[in-house]
């Protein structure tokens, strides 16, 4: 494909396109554009059937040759390699992946999911009392993992930021607000959000 310029199709009230213009702002990469789309719009849907999200939802990075690539943290790997966000040691690296695997398989589907169906007025319907008991006591759970980690550590891996960080931030930062859990009892993650705050270059939600 011809006359291509690198593109992000963003969703912004999502965490998953969240983490993907925090990188991008931390990179100093703000010639990067956005395409904003949202759940249920137009732009979404005929964002969707030019074929430009792939899997039907954002983010999604088009590359300055045309390719298409799907999902934040594939994008974030893309993005960070070579940089400070990506830890050279291998087995760094791979605990560095192990948690962004372990965002997506747990923490998003309980963290995230508690936020949209306070957050979405099309998801009420499902957000019944059981439902976000049952999510708040698996969420605290995991917050809670995130918190013994983290006591003894400023970084979820090496010394340095990852992408880890990034992916989780996404997030964990709006449990409280949007999710409706209590972060107090977690201080190890509240200082660690306070750190990511803080890097040059930050952009919030």
């Amino acid at each position: 494909m011809k006359d291509q310029t690198m593109k992000l199709y963003s969703m912004p009230s999502s965490g998953n396109s969240y983490k993907v213009r925090l990188l991008l702002a931390l990179l100093g990469r703000d010639e990067v554009p956005c395409s904003d789309v949202e759940y249920g719009s137009a732009t979404l849907e005929q964002a969707h059937a030019h074929k430009r999200l792939p899997f039907g939802k954002a983010p999604v990075l088009q590359l300055d040759d045309g390719t298409l690539l799907p999902e934040s943290n594939a994008i974030l790997t893309y993005l960070g390699h070579g940089t400070r966000f990506v830890p050279t040691d291998p087995v760094t690296q791979a605990q560095m992946l192990a948690w962004m695997f372990w965002e997506q398989n747990q923490h998003e589907g309980v963290i995230a999911v508690r936020a949209a169906l306070r957050s979405y007025a099309h998801r009420r319907a499902d957000a019944t009392p059981e439902r976000l008991a049952d999510l708040l006591t698996r969420g605290n759970a995991l917050l809670q993992t995130m918190d013994d980690h983290l006591a003894t550590r400023d970084w979820l891996v090496g010394a340095d930021v990852s992408l880890a960080d990034l992916c989780l931030y996404a997030y964990t930062h709006t449990a409280d607000t949007r999710g409706g859990y209590d972060l107090a009892p977690f201080p190890a993650v509240l200082r660690w959000l306070e750190r990511i705050r803080a890097l040059p270059g930050y952009v919030g939600l």
